[in-house]
């Protein structure tokens, strides 16, 4: 039996024309107060205003050349390629959030400007199906010499991504069958016979695109391809350490080096063998993320137990409160257990993106509430922090602690900002997290056997086949603010089936109720979910009642960097300090052991938020006397200290935050 029957794939390539992509066999429709503002957002303000910068119209910002690039390849233009070497990837994810966003709504001039870009990609693709700018443009004669910095793959894989959402939501396959083109032309370069290379890209991305090219159409040569670059990584003799070698140790971007760190990419080891996340957390989370859908297509236990070790190491020892992941700006890369700094932390958008993509495909392999846990907490605080309020600034670096003029003044923290940035050179985060909002009905349900999961409390349309019978199923959710879900479960008709409810980590004793009847007391979850299993009749109303205070976090003894310190939560929310409450230095405040929280809702606050407010202390300055040390301690006065959710900071100007607070 081959290791890749049984996998449920399409075998025909049909476009789903009803709005949003198939995904799992269910299609999910987002209508919620919260989430709706900041898709549309996306579509209103973010989409179009990456389209003006990705053609460099928008003043102030920086270049971004990547249309420009296409154009010269295509010999549209004249002039020198421009940009990183993985520029191309920009264009893809534009094109990708794009889709999504034409599958959540028709947008004819959108669809125009899509076709035109798509057009111009075309036109850009080489004669045996090979698409990259940089070595259209610039090294011409250097293809697959460089897997290690240069990111062929990682651009390629991207561009499936784009290729089968939009196919997904316009039934339009230019696109596809370009990227169908390039696939089959990796396929033919990448093999283990002889004369082949067998080899990876260095940074992970190819291998989950494949995936999703495979569960569109049905070739199995996909999945193979992708099963054979996870494989490959970390084989001996190590094919990045020989190109390197065979390069003269030169690299992209450092000259010659006499060092290559093969943890960087996580290739020093084979996959399966992995406990640890190492190395530049993007690349990571992709790989994990292609490890898990393969382990689940494919039954491949030893790749399912390398996902469960590195989720574990990760999410247990090398995450932030936030979500965020990456503790250091040397590489972007994770350290070691329990290194989370604060103030110099790294926390890329794209690197919590990825741990969603990764959480995700975890939900589909198994059913455990971390899974969504984590998934939920890096959507509501880190990547929904990176971007402002008017969809035109943007975080590449979250840190939990800011002090403006160190961002400014110390090298070592010159990579976190106190602003957002209208665009970067190399702005992968900014088209991530558009492609991530639009696609977010993607992320609220999986299914397992006859049971519906119920992982983000968002409210949307669901319709599905559940044990049989055809259901819809209407979640209204008034998340984050308040805890009241309600689930309006329409068989066609009476179906017996399982409604699996997560029990959020930050909640406390819930209430659950069946048609205005209270279920018994929640004695025994599985693993995590409150599952209702029983025969549905059309009408059917389930509501989920959580409770929402806000609460005390502390972090594990070994985590060194909040020591002695607090952070208070409220929902999925992590919430800050800013002085544009509390006014400065924010490092003079400690928060009372003792007092209670305040919740109140502000509607004035950039859109309208729970502001919470504490019994605290500030140290009075005027009252030290000792220079600049002395041996008497300076008198704290009481002080009413006022919290907002994190993913508001930084949209009133340039000060101070913190999330970690004394105690």
């Amino acid at each position: 039996m081959s290791q890749f029957e049984g996998a449920k794939v399409r075998t025909t390539v049909q476009p789903d024309r009803s709005g949003h992509s198939d995904q799992g066999g269910h299609r999910v429709y987002v209508q919620d107060e919260f989430w709706d503002r900041y898709i549309r957002l996306v579509q209103e303000t973010v989409i179009p205003y990456q389209y003006e910068a990705l053609h460099d119209r928008v003043a102030g910002a920086e270049p971004s050349h990547a249309i420009a690039n296409f154009e010269i390849a295509a010999g549209r233009r004249q002039g020198k390629f421009g940009g990183m070497v993985f520029q191309d990837s920009d264009v893809a994810k534009w094109l990708e959030a794009t889709a999504y966003s034409l599958s959540i709504r028709r947008d004819p001039e959108l669809e125009r400007q899509a076709d035109e870009v798509i057009d111009l990609v075309g036109e850009a693709q080489q004669a045996d199906g090979y698409l990259n700018t940089y070595f259209t443009v610039k090294e011409p004669g250097k293809r697959w010499t460089n897997l290690q910095d240069c990111h062929e793959l990682y651009c390629a894989g991207h561009f499936i991504e784009a290729a089968v959402a939009y196919y997904e939501a316009t039934g339009k396959d230019k696109l596809l069958n370009i990227m169908r083109r390039m696939a089959d032309h990796i396929d033919s370069v990448f093999r283990p016979e002889e004369g082949k290379l067998k080899g990876y890209d260095g940074h992970q991305e190819i291998e989950l695109a494949l995936v999703k090219l495979y569960r569109l159409t049905g070739e199995e040569k996909y999945l193979k391809l992708s099963l054979f670059f996870i494989d490959q990584r970390g084989q001996e003799p190590n094919f990045l350490r020989q190109e390197w070698e065979g390069r003269g140790r030169v690299t992209h971007w450092g000259g010659q080096t006499d060092h290559i760190d093969m943890a960087y990419n996580q290739s020093h080891i084979p996959v399966r063998e992995q406990t640890v996340a190492v190395g530049h957390s993007v690349r990571a989370v992709y790989m994990y993320t292609a490890m898990a859908d393969l382990a689940r297509l494919t039954g491949d236990e030893a790749l399912r137990e390398a996902c469960l070790r590195l989720w574990n190491n990760m999410t247990e020892r090398q995450m932030y409160i936030t979500g965020g992941i990456g503790s250091t700006h040397h590489g972007e890369a994770f350290t070691f257990d329990y290194d989370l700094p604060n103030d110099t932390v790294y926390a890329e958008t794209c690197a919590s993106i990825g741990l969603i993509f990764f959480a995700r495909r975890m939900l589909e392999l198994t059913t455990d509430s971390h899974y969504a846990d984590v998934m939920e907490r890096a959507l509501y605080n880190n990547v929904l922090g990176s971007m402002a309020q008017d969809g035109k600034h943007y975080f590449y670096v979250n840190p939990l602690e800011v002090w403006p003029q160190a961002c400014t003044c110390n090298p070592g923290k010159q990579h976190v900002k106190a602003q957002r940035q209208g665009w970067f050179g190399c702005a992968c985060c900014p088209p991530n997290v558009a492609r991530l909002l639009t696609s977010l009905n993607q992320y609220i349900y999986t299914e397992h056997s006859d049971t519906l999961y119920t992982n983000l409390y968002i409210g949307s349309e669901l319709r599905t086949l559940l044990g049989g019978t055809e259901v819809k199923v209407t979640q209204s959710s008034k998340l984050p603010w308040e805890g009241i879900v309600t689930l309006k479960v329409d068989p066609a008709e009476a179906g017996v089936f399982g409604i699996a409810l997560r029990i959020p980590s930050w909640s406390g004793k819930v209430r659950i109720s069946v048609n205005g009847g209270l279920l018994p007391a929640l004695d025994a979850l599985e693993q995590g979910y409150a599952v209702i299993r029983r025969e549905w009749q059309p009408g059917d109303i389930v509501e989920l009642m959580l409770p929402m205070e806000a609460h005390r976090v502390y972090a594990h003894p070994e985590l060194r960097a909040n020591a002695g310190k607090t952070a208070i939560q409220y929902g999925p929310l992590v919430y800050c300090l800013e002085s544009a409450d509390n006014s400065e230095p924010l490092s003079s405040i400690s928060l009372s052991k003792e007092g209670r929280f305040k919740e109140a809702y502000d509607e004035e606050l950039l859109g309208g938020a729970v502001v919470i407010r504490a019994e605290g202390y500030r140290v009075e300055e005027q009252s030290w006397s000792g220079g600049l040390y002395g041996s008497t301690r300076a008198a704290v006065q009481p002080v009413e200290v006022t919290a907002i959710p994190y993913y508001l900071w930084g949209n009133r100007g340039s000060g101070e935050m913190k999330v970690w607070i004394p105690e």
